[in-house]
């Protein structure tokens, strides 16, 4: 099924320049990226560099999930390409994030390829909305 996609926005509430750099921020990321509710903060490392890699490890419970990925393309302020891997994901899978400044903040569209399955693909879907309302909050 590596032909399924997903692709989820949010409006949030601050300029282009902020929400970019939360994505590459650890500090940041330990702040938003919780795809469910009552997950713990992550840990976060970054290497926000075209090349660099990236390291999440969120926690569910006693459960640890750890996700990593390697940035393809950082332009800054208008868009984000990276791989995106975790147990729960496929070789090739990649976010993609495009910001777009509009009245009252910015867009942000976040768009996902190739997943095992459809569930796989729809538990990423909440999750990512979840991560972008949760971006909201604290950007």
């Amino acid at each position: 099924m590596t032909d399924l996609t997903l692709t989820t926005s949010r409006t949030i509430a601050a300029p282009p320049e902020r929400v970019f750099k939360a994505w590459l921020d650890p500090k940041m990321l330990a702040k938003f990226m919780r795809p469910a509710e009552g997950m713990e903060g992550p840990k976060a490392s970054t290497d926000p560099r075209e090349g660099g890699r990236f390291d999440i490890v969120m926690k569910a419970g006693d459960q640890e999930i750890p996700h990593s990925g390697t940035y393809k393309l950082i332009k800054p302020h208008s868009q984000l390409v990276f791989t995106w891997e975790s147990p729960m994901s496929i070789d090739g899978s990649t976010v993609t994030l495009d910001f777009t400044p509009v009245a009252g903040g910015t867009l942000v569209k976040l768009h996902h390829v190739k997943f095992p399955s459809e569930e796989s693909r729809n538990n990423h879907e909440s999750g990512w909305a979840r991560i972008l309302a949760t971006l909201g909050e604290v950007a």
